[in-house]
């Protein structure tokens, strides 16, 4: 048979061979074939500073003032909520030298409600030291994350203060700081500054932290550097007195330069967000896609041309063609 008989057997039938066809395809679709595709896999592990510095209150939540912990929080909330299916998120919080995992990262949409919920427990009550050495902390963070049983995205929010202040004794080199490449650093907090606030344990304000009780003695740094210094308890007794506390940008740059991380300030959640798309991916791996809803969309497409006759096109074309010429042989 020739291309032009089967054209007019299938325009003849055409609603029948077309819903067939319908029904083929959403036969295959039901069976969920699938082919491998190569994608990347966000994995994250975002680290959260406990510290006291971290209530300092020169941050803003919907417009109002707050805490910086409250502001970190918030745009966790933010990101955690923008990220797609199968991303997968872990937590973790940093106090003294330390970063202790609350949980590995896990699915976002299967744990959503989990997770959010962790996040609004955390509170600068669970701290288990006083002091905030953040440049330290960067060691111990390798640490924790090498030990994950797939590879994650860093993404650490703090205000960079260090407390007791960095000296030549007590700043930990970092070269030996090998895979925090992709690491992403958030500053949080103003340049303006703010005092830090002194709670009891049931977050009752007793005052704000002096002067005093930040500075560092003369000869006390080899001290601090075992962890063995003691920090005052000196409330400041007038506005005068108390240590502001500021965004200590600068070190948080030259921190991140020197362990090829990138530092962000996180101010909005579109600066964190689009700081975070540049990361790289945790991973690369094969996984199934799913044909289905190509499938169905073929299915769909022909259920429209089910009720669309092609032969009324075939004959608008002939009848604009001209008639054709007489040749001498016919008179």
């Amino acid at each position: 048979m020739t291309n032009r008989q089967y054209f007019k057997i299938f325009t003849a039938h055409q609603d029948l061979l077309l819903l067939l066809a319908v029904l083929t395809l959403l036969l295959l679709a039901l069976l969920k074939p699938s082919i491998p595709v190569k994608r990347d896999i966000h994995s994250y592990f975002f680290i959260v500073d406990i510290t006291q510095s971290m209530n300092a209150a020169d941050m803003q939540v919907n417009g109002k003032p707050a805490s910086r912990l409250d502001h970190t929080k918030q745009l966790l909330h933010e990101t955690i909520s923008s990220l797609p299916c199968d991303t997968k998120v872990g937590l973790g919080m940093f106090s003294g030298v330390n970063v202790v995992t609350l949980y590995l990262p896990v699915e976002v949409c299967a744990n959503f409600s989990a997770i959010q919920d962790t996040l609004d427990h955390v509170d600068w009550r669970n701290a288990w030291t006083a002091d905030s050495r953040v440049r330290e902390s960067m060691l111990s963070t390798s640490r924790v994350v090498s030990n994950f049983p797939e590879p994650a995205q860093v993404v650490f929010f703090t205000d960079g203060e260090e407390a007791p202040k960095l000296h030549a004794f007590n700043t930990r080199d970092l070269s030996t700081l090998q895979n925090a490449d992709g690491w992403l650093l958030v500053g949080i907090g103003s340049e303006k500054g703010a005092a830090i606030p002194k709670y009891t344990e049931k977050n009752q304000l007793l005052g704000y932290w002096s002067h005093e009780s930040m500075q560092l003695a003369p000869g006390a740094a080899p001290i601090a550097a075992a962890g063995l210094l003691n920090r005052k308890k000196d409330i400041a007794e007038s506005v005068n007195d108390r240590y502001l506390s500021k965004l200590s940008e600068a070190s948080m740059q030259a921190m991140a330069k020197e362990i090829s991380a990138t530092y962000v300030r996180g101010d909005s959640f579109m600066t964190l967000q689009s700081a975070m798309k540049k990361q790289k991916p945790a991973r690369h791996e094969w996984t199934p896609w799913s044909l289905s809803s190509v499938l169905a969309g073929f299915a769909g497409l022909c259920l429209l041309l089910a009720y669309i006759p092609i032969s009324r096109f075939v004959k608008k074309g002939k009848a604009n063609n001209p008639p054709p010429a007489f040749t001498a042989a016919q008179f």
